[in-house]
């Protein structure tokens, strides 16, 4: 249908988060419609994933091109022949350039496994446990150029248990980002989140600077 929003997931790996999404769309859950995914990296599951549920999908390698611009500059062309209305990291093990991040501004999203603005960057697993915390969790936030810096827009926490290992933190946030993810892709595609002036709308409310305090 024309009124589903177009959406474009670029991946690096298992596209469990893509998963999550194209399963959401399909429920009506989502109102948009997951019409292209592009992985850098060729034997991604994800792109199987994509090749299942029917939906367009291409491999864009970041080792074919001589620099982080040149690569991104192709990136944008293969991205906007979906003519999406937004575009969703999930699982994208890439640094962006400002270019990019400036070409999708308003209409990039991404979700980064701990509660911003703590741990940045990765291994954030293993620094939570290392730190001594007690909850971690997810973000989810819209891209700007700093790394990991954009606006939140929702939070889901974790507990940590004494025992846990790194991989047990993870398989514990993955549950939470399948479930927060698909929710927020929706306030997007139903016209409830903006961002502006690098902070997070939602129904015409400015967020907090770890976002929705109410999870749904």
């Amino acid at each position: 249908m024309s009124d589903k929003k177009r959406i474009v997931v670029l991946i690096s790996g298992s596209g469990s988060n893509l998963q999550a999404l194209i399963d959401a769309c399909g429920t009506g859950h989502i109102a948009g419609e997951v019409v292209g995914v592009v992985s850098n990296i060729a034997d991604a599951f994800g792109l199987t994933r994509a090749e299942n549920a029917g939906v367009a999908n291409q491999v864009l390698s970041h080792r074919e091109f001589s620099s982080r611009d040149a690569y991104d500059q192709q990136l944008i062309q293969c991205i906007d022949e979906y003519t999406p209305d937004l575009v969703v990291l999930a699982g994208f093990m890439r640094i962006l350039t400002p270019e990019f991040v400036q070409h999708y501004q308003g209409k990039l999203l991404n979700i980064h496994p701990s509660l911003l603005p703590k741990y940045q960057g990765l291994n954030t697993h293993q620094r939570a446990i290392d730190a001594g915390d007690e909850t971690h969790g997810v973000s989810v936030h819209f891209v700007t150029e700093e790394l990991d810096g954009g606006p939140v827009i929702l939070q889901a926490k974790v507990p940590v248990f004494a025992e846990d290992t790194a991989s047990d933190l993870a398989e514990r946030v993955h549950e939470q980002e399948h479930r927060i993810y698909p929710l927020v892709v929706n306030w997007f595609c139903q016209d409830r989140l903006t961002m502006s002036e690098n902070c997070a709308i939602l129904d015409n409310e400015p967020l907090a600077e770890n976002g929705y305090a109410n999870e749904e």
